[in-house]
């Protein structure tokens, strides 16, 4: 279920976060079936997702079936800027779930919260279950989120955990339901770098998986 091609590059996030500080000190940008969606440990929120509330910006609403249940431990900070760029992180991976489960590849969400360079990416690993018939169901929680914010405020290095125990494929023809192989690591670290486009919204410029880098 991990996102993207896991890699074994066990500094990514601080390579990223050098290489993000040091491309965005100055100059311009360039450019998982769940109901709740619970976000550090209050209570869960309604099923369509409450976008952050940029001035002018009108960000999609998405929603997820109550037999998927993607939550967010703890993604909440004292700082306004990084709580921006945290929700709208967010909302990309509820995108990206929404998408398989609603069978669509071309997800104008995903569109919305993914720079160019990486919507094709992003596309593969939607249809990496769509191709196959097969949607996701279970629980999913992303949790220790940690942030690096570049100094111009228009770049960020965030890692991230999922806990892919009780999260599950289920084939849409058959009913199949399958969860990950015995002795796989139900944990993946994503890294990931992020820009905030002219409208304000954070995008998602790259992500990378490492299965087994997290534990609870």
């Amino acid at each position: 279920m991990a996102r993207r091609a896991p890699t074994t590059t066990a500094a990514a996030f601080a390579t990223a976060a050098a290489l993000l500080l040091a491309a965005c000190g100055g100059g311009d940008d360039s450019s998982s079936d769940g109901n709740e969606d619970a976000v550090g440990n209050s209570s869960p929120s309604p099923a369509a997702s409450k976008p952050s509330a940029a001035s002018g910006v009108n960000r999609p609403v998405i929603k997820l079936p109550s037999s998927f249940r993607l939550t967010f431990e703890n993604w909440t900070s004292s700082d306004p800027a990084e709580q921006a760029m945290l929700d709208d992180a967010r909302e990309e991976v509820r995108a990206g779930y929404a998408a398989i489960i609603a069978d669509d590849p071309d997800s104008e969400a995903v569109t919305f919260y993914d720079t160019e360079g990486v919507r094709g990416l992003t596309k593969q690993w939607i249809k990496s279950y769509t191709d196959k018939d097969l949607t996701v169901i279970g629980k999913l929680p992303a949790f220790d989120p940690k942030v690096v914010m570049a100094g111009n405020a228009k770049g960020a290095a965030l890692t991230y955990c999922t806990d892919e125990t009780d999260a599950k494929t289920r084939n849409r023809k058959t009913g199949k339901v399958e969860g990950n192989p015995a002795g796989t690591s139900p944990y993946v670290r994503y890294s990931l770098s992020l820009t905030k486009n002219e409208q304000g919204v954070w995008q998602n410029s790259s992500v990378r998986g490492e299965r087994g880098k997290c534990s609870r």
